[in-house]
């Protein structure tokens, strides 16, 4: 008999501080692990994250909501991202191991994810609101930080002052791996259609599963 899915929240020590893994299983075994962080303005519980959660779940995945040190803190300001990327490396390492391991997040967690996928050995990076520039300064782009060596998925609201779905087109870099880009309906809160958001990464991560050498290679 399948067992039902089931939650649970754990403390992971880092070098930042302590920090938050809110994991949630699947009711059979997983296909593999999604693990995505919050955004700089918010925490783990924004409709985008929940939507995708619940959906990637159900879907088979076991999600990992990660919740950085300076927000357990009580901090209402983000820390530097280079401290970002230490906390997010330090938890993700400190997890048991599953692969294919998927990481993401949305906005500044996007962007953590994107700088530390190589290194976790992701097959694969879900960008929720990648916040190419900031608002009014297109010139400040951070199109360096997607990388192009493994699939990228960006989900974008149309009216998204940090850079439109075309905007995320024309920047994204044209490597050996595709950046994928989903327009959807809302600004870069995400949450005028959480279901439309959590809808275009199941299908990714369907796909994703089903490319020989990336995650459809189940290794445990």
């Amino acid at each position: 008999m399948a067992r039902t899915p089931r939650s649970s929240e754990v403390e992971v020590p880092t070098s930042q501080g302590p920090a938050q893994v809110r994991l949630s299983e699947p009711a059979g075994r997983p296909v593999g692990r999604l693990v995505l962080g919050h955004g700089a303005g918010g925490g783990v519980d924004a409709p985008d994250l929940l939507a995708v959660r619940d959906a990637a779940v159900a879907a088979g995945w076991e999600v990992a909501l990660v919740v950085q040190p300076w927000k357990v803190a009580g901090r209402r300001v983000a820390t530097a991202p280079a401290r970002l990327d230490a906390a997010w490396t330090e938890v993700l390492r400190a997890l048991p191991a599953r692969r294919p391991l998927v990481v993401g997040g949305r906005s500044a967690g996007a962007r953590v994810a994107c700088r530390t996928a190589a290194d976790l050995d992701a097959v694969g990076v879900c960008c929720l609101a990648f916040p190419l520039h900031p608002p009014g300064r297109p010139d400040r782009s951070r199109a360096g930080e997607l990388p192009d060596d493994r699939p990228v998925l960006v989900v974008q609201g149309r009216r998204d002052p940090f850079g439109s779905p075309d905007d995320v087109r024309a920047a994204a870099p044209h490597g050996r791996a595709e950046v994928e880009v989903v327009a959807v309906d809302g600004n870069h809160a995400l949450a005028a259609d959480p279901d439309a958001v959590a809808g275009a990464v199941v299908a990714w991560l369907q796909r994703l599963r089903n490319t020989p050498g990336r995650g459809g290679v189940r290794t445990g």
